[in-house]
């Protein structure tokens, strides 16, 4: 079994779109989805602390039990708990992605955009 995981809106819109592309991206059969509303507003501040420490604690059962070989995080057009624009949300997401790779060094960390034809595009890579 081959998984990755992700960290995205509840939004329903985005998540087949993302499932799929990340299927394709790293080649897996399942995808571990971590939903909250807005992730990356919480993340990018590191807070509220009761919203950080419940996503941290599925990301480790994900990469420690599943063996998760990446981790997504999602931002999106059109996001009802987090209506930024885009170049806002994208601040959030590469400071996610930072936050994020530096828990987990070891594996690839990606920043995706779901625009508004519910298409993903990549765009930050952690370090």
């Amino acid at each position: 079994m081959s998984f990755c995981t992700v960290i995205n809106c509840m939004d329903g819109r985005t998540q087949l779109p993302v499932i799929n592309y990340l299927m394709t991206r790293f080649k897996t059969y399942y995808v571990d989805s971590i939903t909250e509303p807005g992730p990356v507003s919480a993340l990018s501040r590191q807070a509220p602390p009761h919203t950080i420490e419940s996503i941290l604690q599925r990301l480790e059962i994900s990469v420690n039990k599943h063996k998760s070989c990446a981790i997504a995080i999602v931002a999106h057009h059109n996001c009802a708990s987090n209506p930024l624009p885009k170049d806002k949300q994208l601040e959030q997401l590469d400071a996610s992605v930072k936050y994020v790779a530096q828990k987990y060094p070891n594996l690839p960390v990606l920043g995706l955009w779901v625009d508004e034809t519910w298409s993903v595009n990549e765009v930050v890579i952690g370090d």
